[in-house]
């Protein structure tokens, strides 16, 4: 033979040697230690043991005890080879395969149906996409891959060893009622790399996989569990389409197919055969031509796809001799087993034959571990079953399928909060979602709700309503995933046209893609009334947490949107449709796994923390709100607002979105910040004197006083003045033109609900700052007195009033509207929690009003005391400033300007403040964290707060108590360190990092 002729027969053999090795599955592969199993087991059986081999029958968890008791005896006497689980409970179904497994001579295989997570048939178990959402996701595999090898940890964990999974059917049929969502898609391409990550996963991870639903179920209109759908492609369609990622992943080593009831006259003519009993698809095209060796499975036994023209019994010999390997979902046992006898005694079936099949089923069961069989551990199998890790997934690959299909003069992401009143409006639910909640913690939104259900009277009362807002969000329930409504109720397109044709409208529709079809105006029909006179359009495709929380994140620009359409719905929604978003950059909210931080170990360090001091009575209760890398992580209220109801007040919980006294925190979040711009500006110097900006002090003690000085507490100023003392008389009773107990013109100034303060008042106040004595020696005594003068220069230098400088150039811009003074002309009291009961001065509670005096008797409006607000609003100030004054694209204060008020000013005298800022001390006093970098500041407040930043971990946190209830003597926070040390576990967990799960 010449040369070139061998060489090329060598080339040829090598490459048809290496395909084989390709596309065998790894259980099929030689392995002496499953050689030696599976002779000894195969010996044991007889012949009828060997056909059980390859019987599955239906397990479900959900059931009574006769139940599981004659499914037991079903598998005991017929000894089947496994069981495919169903619905029930993770622990509930670990307790009925332990038992089940016990009684079995050759362990069983336990299969499910989890093509979306063990929560497709379990509940308390992950539920993860479907896979239409994650075909809309572009690139990322490596997500599936993980979510491949999570559920593969999930599955064995539980007991199980074979998912029937992933669906590689490609949906190019917008009306398929049975694989639809279930599909990664109409692109074969993107199917089969999708679908491949997911498989890889799992079997990497030593979960058997079973890829369906041969020869591909994605082009019809019938479901097979209800009828046997016709298929009417040439075979030369199907081959370039359907089957084109069902020899990808076999290439790659699948170790299963399923087997679909369909009928396909190109593939077999009989009339009326279901592909699953036809040799001709198992067994020629399959086997031979395609070369699959792994296991094949049939789809299920009891669908009507088979049992409409072939009844149980017949139709299990008729799948084994088509060359089925399992016959999953076996509806008559005794039946079935009856009719594969009387197939091997006509010489339809051989017995060789079924125990080839059996050998390779005890491979797989060896693969998966069987061979070393050890029982469910029950202990902490919830908790084993849900990991961090497994959420940290779901919410990267939802944030990855996120799609825009249209954002009319890029309305998205919203800029200008403060130039937006927004409604969101959720259709078809009764209740405020969790869309609706994520939304408002970004700025000032109204939720309302509606549904086909709600009456004209209240539909109009809304409408009425939703006049005076310039945009609406308008989140569309779906909570139906199939068609053909897909959730959508008679009057829900009407609903949803009516709000977009307001012209002000985002939508976002939780639901199946298809349903945006619904949603459309037929043919090429321009109205007014069609879901594309949107001004923007959000798909997530699915309703879940996940997809509300970021849906409402991407509109409002802490995350992108990168998603593309997976298949076509119609003319005006094509596949491959979606725009890509820009980030903003505005505080994301997350879990901490996401930077890296043990979310478990977080949260047990600072429950533990903030325990101790409601144990002890430090605050009745607090909220924590901590952030790193710009994403909040940990946002939890605790305690109550009072103790008890005898002072007024009731118990109830606190709750993040309370408004707390932020007392001195004040300090930083109001006269600070309006300081820094106004140095910006070029209107402040921080080395000119006192009287530069009061002139009334010109002539005063105070007149060359400089303010980087004053502002680092260093100044000579006295530490405090008690106003409200020098009011009374000596026998208790108020002085004249100080205070009295009706509301009046002279005394219009709120005090409390019956004390109010003579009209000119204040001016004395200012009087007395200005007249106080200086101390004797410059050093560090820290003051509130020319805290109380800045709103005075703010608006002298600005022409506008304080707070309303504040709101509009920091506030509102920011999307933190809950930051004001006297909140209560804004919310209800029972969103204000409680302070003090001052029994010296005013008398009564103080609840909705400043806790300090000195601010009470400025009408609550100070620079050192007065403003309120949540815990979630001040940590967008807070995060500002550890941005080095950006925040949403936005240049609030120059990093130069904050990088200056945050740095230690005069640390060669001992003195450890920054300008208006708080730093950690020289050495540890408790003022800071103890792991506290020097470039870190924050500041506290007397009722209980405290605000940190640091950058040099990224970190921000906010903590919000109301310790001085009922009275200002208990400092247990204090000496509990309470706020510095729950600061100091961030630090810890940060430090720590991630620990396997």
């Amino acid at each position: 033979m010449p040369r070139t002729r061998f060489f090329l027969l060598f080339l040829f053999i090598l490459v048809q040697l290496t395909a084989v090795a390709q596309t065998t599955p790894a259980f099929l592969q030689p392995n002496p230690r499953i050689d030696r199993w599976v002779d000894s087991v195969f010996t044991t059986l007889t012949p009828d043991e060997r056909i059980g081999q390859l019987i599955m029958v239906a397990g479900y968890s959900n059931r009574t005890p006769a139940y599981e008791d004659s499914l037991v005896t079903l598998v005991r006497t017929y000894k089947l080879g496994g069981v495919v689980m169903f619905q029930g409970g993770p622990v509930r179904q670990a307790k009925l395969t332990n038992r089940l497994q016990a009684l079995s001579t050759v362990p069983l295989l336990i299969a499910m149906d989890a093509e979306w997570g063990l929560a497709m048939r379990l509940d308390s178990t992950v539920r993860y996409p479907y896979q239409m959402t994650l075909g809309a996701m572009q690139g990322h595999d490596s997500l599936i891959y993980n979510m491949g090898a999570g559920l593969a940890k999930q599955a064995r964990r539980l007991g199980v060893h074979i998912n029937f999974a992933p669906s590689v059917d490609v949906n190019n049929n917008p009306g398929n009622p049975v694989i639809n969502f279930r599909s990664f898609g109409e692109n074969k391409y993107t199917v089969a790399r999708k679908a491949l990550a997911y498989m890889k996963g799992m079997q990497d991870n030593g979960l058997l996989t079973t890829i369906k639903h041969f020869p591909g179920h994605g082009d019809t209109d019938t479901d097979s569990h209800y009828d046997l759908p016709l298929i009417a492609k040439s075979r030369a369609e199907i081959d370039s389409l359907e089957l084109y990622p069902f020899r990808q992943l076999m290439q790659a080593g699948a170790s299963g197919v399923m087997i679909a009831h369909l009928n396909i006259p190109a593939l077999d003519t009989t009339r009326n055969r279901p592909s699953t009993l036809s040799p001709a698809i198992v067994t020629n095209l399959l086997k031979n031509e395609l070369g699959f060796k792994g296991l094949i499975f049939s789809d299920a036994m009891n669908m009507k796809g088979v049992t409409k023209y072939y009844p149980s019994g017949q139709a299990d010999e008729l799948g084994l001799e088509a060359g089925m390997d399992v016959l999953e979902f076996t509806y008559d046992v005794p039946a079935a087993l009856q009719q594969i006898r009387l197939g091997i005694a006509s010489g339809r079936l051989s017995q060789e034959s079924l125990d080839a099949r059996c050998r390779n089923v005890l491979r797989a069961k060896a693969w998966a571990g069987l061979d070393k069989y050890k029982p469910v551990v029950l202990d902490n199998l919830v908790r084993d079953l849900n990991p961090a890790s497994s959420e940290l997934l779901n919410r990267q690959m939802t944030e990855k399928s996120l799609t825009v299909l249209k954002n009319d003069r890029s309305l998205l992401p919203l800029q200008r909060l403060d130039t937006l009143r927004i409604a969101s409006v959720a259709v078809e639910s009764n209740t405020v979602t969790a869309f609706q909640k994520m939304a408002a913690n970004y700025t000032k939104v109204d939720s309302f709700t509606m549904t086909s259900q709600t009456p004209d009277s209240l539909l109009n009362t809304l409408r009425d309503s939703l006049k005076n807002y310039n945009l609406l969000l308008v989140d569309v329930h779906l909570s139906n995933i199939r068609p053909p409504r897909y959730g959508m109720q008679a009057r829900t397109a009407a609903l949803v046209s009516e709000l977009v044709a307001t012209g002000k409208a985002v939508v976002t529709v939780f639901g199946n893609v298809y349903s945006l079809d619904k949603l459309t105006m037929p043919n090429d029909t321009v109205s007014s009334r069609s879901i594309e006179q949107a001004q923007a359009i959000v798909m997530p495709y699915q309703l879940t947490n996940y997809t509300e929380e970021l849906a409402a994140q991407l509109i409002f620009g802490a995350i992108g949107a990168e998603g593309r359409l997976p298949v076509t719905v119609n003319q005006r929604f094509r596949a491959g449709d979606g725009l890509s978003i820009p980030s903003l950059n505005r505080i994301k909210y997350t879990i901490p796994e996401e930077v890296g931080i043990d979310g478990a170990y977080l949260t047990q360090q600072v429950d533990s923390l903030v325990n101790v001091g409601l144990e002890k009575r430090a605050f009745p209760g607090c909220v924590v709100e901590m952030a790193k890398d710009g994403k909040v992580i940990f946002q939890k209220a605790y305690g109550t607002h009072v103790y008890d109801a005898s002072l007024g007040g009731d118990p109830v919980p606190d709750k993040v979105d309370d408004l707390f006294d932020l007392a001195s925190v004040t300090k930083v979040s109001t006269s600070t910040p309006a300081l820094m711009q106004l140095v910006d500006a070029g209107k402040f110097n921080l080395d000119g004197k006192m009287a530069d900006y009061l002139p009334s002090y010109k002539k005063s003690n105070k007149a060359d006083l400089v303010w980087r000085d004053v502002l680092t507490h260093q100044a000579r100023l006295k530490a405090w003045i008690p106003f409200w003392q020098s009011t009374k008389n000596p026998d208790g009773t108020w002085k004249p033109k100080t205070f009295q107990d009706e509301k009046s013109n002279r005394y219009p100034i709120v005090v409390t609900d019956s004390l109010f303060e003579f009209k000119n008042y204040p001016q004395t106040i200012f009087e007395q700052i200005r007249e106080s004595p200086l101390n004797a020696k410059k050093e560090y005594v820290y003051s509130d007195l020319s805290f109380y003068l800045y709103p005075q220069i703010v608006k002298r230098l600005t022409k506008t009033p304080f707070e309303d400088y504040l709101k509009k150039n920091i506030y509102q811009p920011l999307g933190a509207y809950t930051l004001t003074y006297n909140p209560m002309r804004f919310y209800s009291r029972d969103r204000i929690v409680p302070t003090e009961y001052d029994s010296l001065f005013r008398k009564t509670l103080i609840w909705g009003r400043v806790h300090d005096e000195g601010a009470a008797m400025l009408d609550g409006l100070s620079g050192h005391a007065g403003l309120f607000g949540t815990a979630n609003d001040l940590m967008k100030l807070i995060e500002l400033y550890r941005r080095g004054g950006t925040y949403a694209g936005k240049q609030y204060i120059a990093k130069k300007t904050l990088d200056e008020f945050t740095r230690y000013q005069f640390p060669e005298l001992g003195n450890r403040r920054g300008i208006g800022f708080e730093k950690p001390s020289f050495t540890y006093t408790g003022n800071a964290p103890r792991s506290a970098s020097k470039n870190s500041f924050g500041h506290s407040g007397f009722t209980g707060t405290f605000v940190w930043v640091e950058p040099d971990y990224n970190l921000s946190y906010v903590f919000l108590s109301n310790r001085v209830y009922p009275t200002r003597n208990n400092n247990l926070i204090s000496s509990l360190n309470t706020r510095t040390y729950v600061a100091e576990a961030l630090y810890r967990a940060t430090k720590r990092g991630l620990r396997p799960n």
